[in-house]
């Protein structure tokens, strides 16, 4: 077996409303009861994780990335800052260069391989990140500022802020974006295993089907948790035995999950069900991830 220090898990999904956040919340605050567990929320357009843990702000931090600025009075207008750009973030027009900061993606060509130093980068605040502590658990939320485009160099920023202060957790949860476009790929890109959240509707098995191509391109193992169980058909567990993708866990179509979710509570210290499905997804992990922690954990019994 493997000796790993701390297991990082990321829970994501084809399609946004299938129950991703439901699961990372309530799966960090339950290993948390045990071990130093970290929770991240990486989907930063939009996170949601601190509606239902409602921790101790510890810190608010900005992050910033890199953007040209042009220096007129520098400028030979050679036309090698348009050249070299591949993202057409920097274009001549006449005697003039206009920066478009949202689509730069900070790659430096422009302003390294300007010959008169006519485009030095500087600092562009795209969003910040937020710290908190909730009982045994640490939350990171991050959040892209209101009309900025690009998540991914938010979300790099953010697994670099838990390598440098948080390695010590236990275990890290990332609450990924839904879909499969590029934040998903950044925010998958440092896990040992990928839980796929979906649920047992035509358009759940279709995005289901995005999520599990665009994982196995990456190489990441995975395991399905079916939401909302109960519903729909058996078409979702079917492609998963087709696929060899093993079911986790089935979460139940229970009105009474959507009423706590809906008021901003965690459901597991409520309904056996949930805790129930919780232990039965730490128990299939316990064969598929070679992690010393995780096999020393004992399933958590009882309300």
């Amino acid at each position: 077996m493997i000796k790993k220090e701390n297991l990082k898990i990321a829970i994501a999904s084809g399609k946004g409303g299938t129950g991703k956040t439901l699961l990372s919340t309530n799966l960090a605050a339950f290993l948390s009861e045990r071990e130093s567990t970290l929770l991240v929320d990486l989907d930063v357009e939009e996170p949601n994780d601190s509606l239902f843990i409602k921790g101790n702000l510890i810190r608010k931090t900005e992050q910033h990335k890199m953007i040209p600025q042009w220096d007129e009075s520098k400028c030979t207008l050679c036309g090698e800052c348009t050249k070299n750009c591949k993202f057409h973030a920097v274009m001549q027009m006449g005697k003039f260069i206009a920066v478009f900061k949202e689509l730069c993606h900070s790659c430096y060509a422009c302003s390294e391989l300007c010959p008169a130093n006519a485009l030095p980068m500087q600092p562009y605040k795209m969003g910040e990140t937020a710290e908190y502590k909730y009982n045994n658990l640490k939350f990171i939320e991050s959040r892209l500022m209101i009309g900025e485009e690009q998540a991914v160099p938010l979300i790099h920023k953010t697994h670099k802020l838990v390598e440098e202060n948080f390695s010590n957790s236990i275990f890290q949860l990332f609450d990924c974006p839904p879909g499969t476009s590029c934040p998903v790929i950044a925010a998958t890109e440092n896990a040992d295993f990928v839980i796929l959240v979906t649920e047992p509707t035509p358009f759940g098995l279709h995005d289901l089907k995005l999520a599990v191509e665009t994982m196995r391109k990456l190489h990441k193992p995975i395991g399905v948790v079916i939401n909302r169980s109960g519903i729909g058909n058996d078409d979702v567990e079917n492609y998963c035995k087709t696929e060899q993708i093993d079911i986790l866990t089935k979460i139940p179509f229970d009105k009474n999950i959507a009423s706590y979710y809906s008021k901003g509570e965690l459901v597991y210290n409520k309904l056996e069900s949930v805790k129930h499905s919780l232990n039965e997804i730490l128990d299939s992990l316990k064969n598929k991830i070679p992690c010393q922690s995780l096999q020393g954990f004992e399933t958590l019994k009882g309300i």
